[in-house]
């Protein structure tokens, strides 16, 4: 009797590959994290992350139409702080004439069409280092949903698109939502961070905002990724309270937890991939350890396979120009 079915035959060329091919690539997957610093003519590598960096605003115009001509059409911005604006309340968060919201402001004039997130949360702002406002050495929830809710209708009159709360605050995503539709900024969306874990790969991104906690760590509001039904439980809260994005953060060793959020949810799903697996593969690459380009497309693809709709990612312009 003859085999009739021979699963290579859909292997044998290149030309077969791609034309059966289940996920792709392009340049419409990406989120492009931006960092923002004050001054003039700064661009100002990350050490820990090796080909990227700050910039200041005037350069951050630069950047803005190069992403733009790539065809990168989103972008998600964070603002690296100075100490003497950084306090407990995240006061300057709320300046309508603060760095994020200049930032967004000239992206948009810039390149209107650009799509502009912003980061909501208070430790770039705060003296502490965390992600809301401290009482007595513990991170209090209320008063920071308080507080989140106002930085993100400042950032919404400043002219972003989207805000992207990171901060894991129990209810915060209600605190915005409500805020915004009162304040008649109900077009403005919310990219929640709905599975955010404690995770030991945020260590570069701290260096590029000099955010790391001055006491303690961030497990009291950001999840023990020995979690997996939580991540759940998270998601579908944020999604009834208004979200119109959820993300999953960290992104290559919480695969199953995209795929669990991806299943349960009709929202588009976000995965954040994030400073620390840049970091090890530039470092492993870098030693002739690791093929970068064939292991930066193999981590992208196993996001979309896990059911991600968009990638906020650090090799976002590498792949572009990858992809030619």
């Amino acid at each position: 009797m003859h085999q009739l079915r021979r699963n290579r035959r859909l292997r044998t060329t290149e030309s077969i590959r791609s034309l059966v091919r289940e996920h792709l690539i392009t340049p419409n997957d990406f989120l492009v994290p931006l960092f923002v610093v004050e001054g003039n003519n700064v661009k100002q590598e990350i050490a820990s992350m090796p080909g990227y960096y700050r910039y200041s605003l005037d350069l951050l115009k630069d950047e803005v139409k190069e992403l733009w001509a790539m065809g990168l059409k989103a972008v998600l911005l964070f603002v690296k702080v100075p100490d003497n604006l950084k306090d407990n309340k995240g006061t300057e968060a709320l300046n309508p004439d603060g760095l994020m919201q200049r930032a967004i402001k000239i992206i948009k004039d810039v390149a209107p069409e650009m799509l502009v997130m912003t980061d909501v949360a208070l430790d770039p702002y705060s003296s502490y280092g965390h992600d809301g406002i401290v009482e007595e050495g513990y991170i209090v929830n209320d008063p920071t949903c308080e507080v989140l809710a106002k930085m993100s209708l400042s950032h919404a009159q400043a002219g972003a698109d989207f805000v992207a709360p990171s901060d894991m605050m129990d209810g915060r995503i209600l605190a915005i939502r409500e805020l915004l539709e009162t304040e008649n900024y109900k077009n403005t969306g919310i990219m929640s961070y709905s599975a955010k874990y404690a995770s030991a790969f945020y260590g570069p991104f701290r260096d590029a905002l000099d955010s790391a906690p001055g006491f303690g760590d961030k497990k009291t509001y950001q999840m023990d990724f020995s979690n997996r039904d939580e991540a759940i439980k998270e998601t579908l809260a944020d999604i009834d309270e208004g979200a119109d994005i959820v993300m999953v953060k960290p992104g290559l060793a919480y695969l199953d937890i995209l795929r669990d959020v991806s299943d349960a949810v009709d929202v588009p799903v976000a995965v954040y991939q994030v400073s620390g697996e840049y970091a090890m593969l530039k470092a492993a690459a870098e030693k002739g350890w690791l093929d970068h380009n064939a292991i930066m497309m193999e981590q992208l693809i196993a996001f979309k396979r896990a059911g991600a709709n968009i990638i906020a990612s650090y090799f976002a312009k590498d792949v572009v120009k990858l992809l030619g």
